[in-house]
């Protein structure tokens, strides 16, 4: 029986070639969309799980409200560790990172340096915890002892082969000597490791061993017993604070209490998330990695439903629509002993063929499309065509969706009385025009919504890239590393600052880029220690040329001079700074401040300016304290370049840093590029809204074309009459396309209030944004109604301009 359902819909969709193409490639653009964004939303689900017992680690977290400013941290005070230890049965083993940057490196008999971008200093634990094996070493002892380090199949091979790495000597920018301990495997793309490439002993790191809660610089990571549950462990957590951090800070400001510290509105939290939350859920100071957003996974999930929706609404619409043709078929079969379950059955079969053809070609689409889709993504996804378990879901998916897409239209043939179609009552017998109605608004409804949300993402896009971030970033050159060149740095500076092309040159420990920072608590010269005193500022070590190079401006007081002998303890804030101390920034000039308030020789630093706010990080986030003082070890260099041939300029720098520090990377990067990199997540959201946003409106407007067609052609006598009672082509092409226009009217109304809600919901994570535009919302509809007009009229004029004669003679 199946043979002939089979045998019947092959020979069905071969006599109506052209719907069942419409159908096939509609599905298929759906299916393949759908597929891709799977992939990608797997491998993003899969992140961290690779690790044995993954689900029963977690890291502590650490909110703190402290001095005016607040936190949210992903690194503890160092001697957490220890405190977990004791403190808590329910934990089988602990280890802290203490990340540390870039590092150069290089063999101990070599001159040449290597830059390693993520190196960290690790816990011995670290190899239980993670499960964590050595392609060459022991395990048992590696990285117990001071200055060992383990590194990466790649890190190592750049040196030594695999097989005699072990027992090496290594020297970390140009004067930490290591013995290399250890080899172990590259960690994957989907780990919060991945691009690590050097592992030092945390036993050789001084400040992990001193009992400072005040400072926080360690990811901490636990592996809990596998009868505990998170949750049990979190009261005794927060317990921490008047246990171990309070008494801690005592030191500094005695006669602190838990109470006072409360009273005065700071708080501290320590918390956990467990391992495989991180990647998707946490975006706080201090990642190890850069994560993604559980937000554009809700968000492509919801276009990947949208696809396979569209496309299947598409398919029931141009089934129902084109089922005029074939009700004197189910006639006939009702009228020969056929009942509702074989017809059913058929039906079924039918949109099942399809289905299956149209995933066949889906997976070609989505072949060829792959690699652009990982360009745009900025993955590696395969299609894993070897693995079993995938071909099982996709033509599990494949049924389900022929069975969803063909099942309306199924029990709706199905419904056909023989009495009424076989005496010519078809038109209507078949009815379903309401529904279909329905399909097409609700087709065009998500492609109105998905216009919408492209247009606001790239308006806040470009919001963001051109909002005067309070400095200048453009023609900006950060070199970096340059504490390589030692006593030489000052030369470096001065040399390139008389190339032609230069306007000018600072040296400083930071510039405002998004890097990690830590800040430091400051306090007045009054002589009080109290907590409501405190203030919690950034600090950053520049040199005379930083304001002026940067483009900075002052809003009251003065920059530092070299006229003036004190300023080696003068400082300049930002506005947020003078808010945070409840003075204006005239108020704020003279102060005195310092961060040495444990120390019997304070040294105080004297306010001699105030900085307009600049942003230093993503605009979803507020502007940080930041204070700026002379001196301090400059570990980049800006090169502020006048507008040019930028690849001649960049050479003749390099020229120079080779003749002053050679064997070391040229390591650069432009000011402009490093805040474009911040919002790369957002610029690929928009890109894939664009991606999608066409392929919704590509399967609807085959649904729309389909529709037209079959609308002329059901209309072909009306038509015909039309024109010979006088009705010229363009009335008749415009009653035929004012009925779809109607339709994509209503789908306008449903769906821009629907994008309004949603984007100002996705707005709301910025701390600066744009208030959507009303011409956001008129550009929309425009387009949907342009774009249906475009489908529409081919078929509308086409049905006009037939000759009336041959109209008249359809049957």
């Amino acid at each position: 029986m199946f043979k002939t359902y089979l045998k019947i819909a092959w020979r069905s969709l071969k006599k109506q070639a052209f719907f069942t193409s419409l159908n096939i490639f509609g599905l298929a653009i759906g299916m393949a969309g759908a597929l891709l964004i799977s992939l990608y939303i797997y491998e993003e689900l899969s992140y961290d799980k690779m690790f044995p017992d993954a689900e029963r680690i977690h890291r502590v977290n650490n909110d703190i409200k402290f001095g005016g400013d607040e936190r949210q941290f992903a690194v503890t005070p160092a001697p957490m560790a220890e405190a977990l230890k004791s403190d808590f049965s329910e934990i089988e083993v602990v280890t802290r990172f203490r990340t540390r940057g870039s590092a150069l490196v290089r063999k101990a008999n070599d001159l040449a340096n290597v830059k390693e971008e993520h190196t960290t200093y690790v816990d011995p634990s670290f190899f239980e915890m993670f499960g964590v094996t050595l392609l060459a070493g022991d395990v048992g002892t590696a990285l117990k002892d001071p200055n060992t380090l383990v590194l990466t199949r790649t890190a190592a091979e750049k040196h030594f082969s695999i097989d005699n790495a072990v027992g090496q000597n290594m020297v970390l920018n140009n004067e930490e000597n290591y013995t290399i301990v250890g080899v172990i495997e590259d960690f994957p793309q989907n780990s919060f490791l991945r691009g690590y490439t050097v592992f030092e002993a945390m036993a050789g790191y001084e400040d992990a061993v001193v009992g400072n809660w005040g400072s926080n610089n360690y990811q901490t990571f636990i592996k809990l017993l596998p009868t505990v549950n998170a949750d049990q462990i979190q009261e005794q957590l927060r317990g921490f604070l008047g246990k171990y951090v309070i008494p801690g800070v005592q030191q500094f400001m005695p006669g602190i209490t838990e109470e006072q510290f409360k009273a005065a509105g700071n708080h501290l939290i320590y918390s956990t998330i467990p391992l495989t939350d991180i990647h998707l859920n946490s975006h706080r100071v201090a990642e190890m990695s850069a994560n993604n957003d559980i937000q554009s996974i809700y968000i492509l999930s919801f276009i990947a439903v949208f696809l396979l929706v569209l496309a299947s609404v598409n398919f029931m619409n141009l089934s129902t629509a084109h089922s005029l043709k074939r009700a004197k078929e189910v006639g006939v079969r009702k009228t020969l002993g056929s009942n509702k379950r074989d017809l059913v059955r058929q039906f079924l079969v039918e949109s099942g063929l399809v289905s299956f053809l149209a995933l066949v070609l889906a997976l070609v689409l989505a072949r060829v499309a792959l690699p652009f889709f990982n360009t745009l993504a900025d993955k590696n996804i395969s299609i894993p065509f070897q693995n079993p378990v995938f071909w099982l879901i996709l033509l599990a998916s494949g049924i389900v969706l022929g069975l969803f897409s063909g099942s309306y239209p199924a029990f709706f043939m199905s419904r056909f009385m023989p009495a009424t179609v076989l005496k010519g009552s078809g038109e209507r017998s078949v009815g379903g025009g309401k529904i279909r109605n329905s399909l097409v608004v609700f087709q065009f409804a998500i492609s109105v919504f998905l216009i919408v949300s492209t247009l606001v993402v790239y308006q806040q896009l470009k919001y963001i890239q051109g909002k005067d971030l309070g400095f200048s970033k453009d023609q900006v050159l950060i070199v970096n590393d340059v504490y390589t060149a030692g006593d030489k740095v000052s030369s470096l500076k001065e040399q390139v600052k008389q190339l032609s092309f230069v306007e000018n040159v600072t040296l400083s420990s930071y510039f405002p880029t998004p890097s990690s920072r830590s800040d430091t608590t400051f306090l007045p010269d009054s002589g009080e220690t109290s907590v409501e005193s405190s203030i919690n500022m950034q600090t950053w070590d520049v040199d005379y040329d930083y304001v002026s190079t940067m483009d900075f401006e002052l809003v009251a007081g003065r920059d530092f001079d070299r006229s003036y002998g004190n300023d080696s303890t003068a400082i300049i804030l930002n506005e947020t700074a003078t808010r945070i101390m409840n003075l204006s920034p005239q108020e704020a000039l003279g102060k005195r401040y310092t961060p040495d308030f444990d120390s019997d020789t304070p040294t105080y630093y004297t306010v001699v300016g105030v900085l307009k706010d600049f942003h230093i990080a993503s605009l979803k986030e507020d502007i940080d304290a930041v204070s700026l003082h002379l001196g301090g070890e400059a570990y980049a260099m800006a090169v502020k370049i006048k507008p040019g041939d930028f690849t001649n300029a960049i050479a003749q720098i390099e020229g120079i840093w080779n003749t002053i520090v050679p064997g070391e990377p040229f390591d650069y990067y432009f000011m402009e590029d490093a805040f474009n990199d911040i919002y790369a997540s957002e610029q690929r959201l928009g890109d894939i809204f664009i991606i999608f946003t066409v392929l919704s409106l590509l399967i609807a407007c085959l649904g729309l074309f389909g529709l037209a067609a079959f609308n002329a052609q059901k209309r072909t006598k009306e038509i015909g009459i039309r024109k010979v009672l006088g009705a010229s082509v363009g009335q008749v092409a415009y009653g035929l396309t004012v009925d779809f226009l109607k339709l994509v009217g209503l789908a306008i109304l449903v769906a821009l209030p629907l994008g309004w809600y949603a984007m100002n919901r996705w707005l709301e994570d910025f701390s600066y944004r744009i208030d959507i535009p009303w011409w956001v919302f008129g550009l929309a509809a425009f387009l949907a109604v342009l774009i249906s007009v475009i489908t529409v009229s081919y078929q509308s004029i086409r049905a006009a301009i037939a000759n009336p004669v041959t109209s008249l003679r359809t049957e």
